[in-house]
């Protein structure tokens, strides 16, 4: 496979005793790519995630993470992402500034570099006057963009975000997007699922699962001439009807 191939993986499948839930998926992701992660309840993405994060051994098949096996060098992996998910991302009784120290250590990043990097991702974010507060106290879409930061402060290859956007109004997901446009410009991957279809068609390419397998892989345009859509909406309900599945 080409090196510039950041992810790739090759009949990856995960099953839990006499249920595949991931059925020898293949895929590759560009360096730098948007790549949208999609599916129904129930169609594996999230066992999928979990096996390209090193947190899940597959079953068989072979994958590759920033240039990492999944099987031997989970570790490596796990220094080399950041994630981001809905449900957790920040603490909400530290504050602004003890929150990106916080991770910056995990990381293992000096000293200097969470200092320095600190004060710019507070100008970034306009956050200055909110650093010391405590992250519970800010608004769901200022603690959103925050937390997309502090998961690609230690400058990792990939993003995984996880539903990043649930919850927040228009205005602000379209403001987080562009966060997302500004990583991907500085060479970080991202990886991204999410049950807003107007956002799948700013990924770069989309892949939707249907029952533990992908049953499309393309551009957004792509899709929608191969469906005969006018929409990303209209492409996953059709292939979403097929599912038989309703957990994950």
């Amino acid at each position: 496979m080409a090196t510039d191939y950041i992810i790739t993986t090759e009949e990856l499948t995960k099953r839990f005793n006499d249920f595949t839930a991931v059925d020898h998926i293949s895929f590759y992701v560009n360096k730098g790519e948007i790549f949208g992660f999609l599916g129904a309840n129930g169609a594996g993405k999230t066992t999928a995630m979990r096996m390209l994060c090193g947190l899940s051994l597959p079953t068989s098949g072979k994958a590759t993470i920033a240039g990492f096996d999944v099987y031997k060098q989970t570790e490596n992996i796990k220094r080399s992402i950041g994630y981001m998910s809905q449900k957790f991302s920040l603490y909400e009784d530290l504050t602004v500034r003890e929150n990106i120290r916080f991770y910056g250590g995990i990381y293992g990043k000096s000293n200097a570099f969470i200092k320095e990097k600190t004060n710019w991702l507070l100008q970034q974010l306009n956050l200055q006057d909110e650093a010391d507060k405590l992250v519970g106290s800010l608004p769901l879409g200022w603690k959103q963009k925050l937390a997309f930061s502090v998961a690609i402060f230690h400058e990792p290859q990939i993003v995984f975000l996880d539903e990043p956007t649930g919850g927040v109004d228009p205005v602000t997901r379209r403001e987080f997007w562009n966060l997302i446009y500004e990583a991907a410009a500085t060479g970080i991957t991202v990886f991204v699922t999410t049950h807003y279809m107007d956002e799948a068609e700013y990924c770069n390419r989309v892949s939707i699962m249907v029952d533990g397998r992908i049953d499309a892989l393309d551009t957004p345009v792509a899709l929608k001439e191969k469906f005969n859509a006018a929409t990303m909406d209209e492409v996953f309900l059709q292939l979403a009807r097929k599912a038989t599945r309703i957990d994950n």
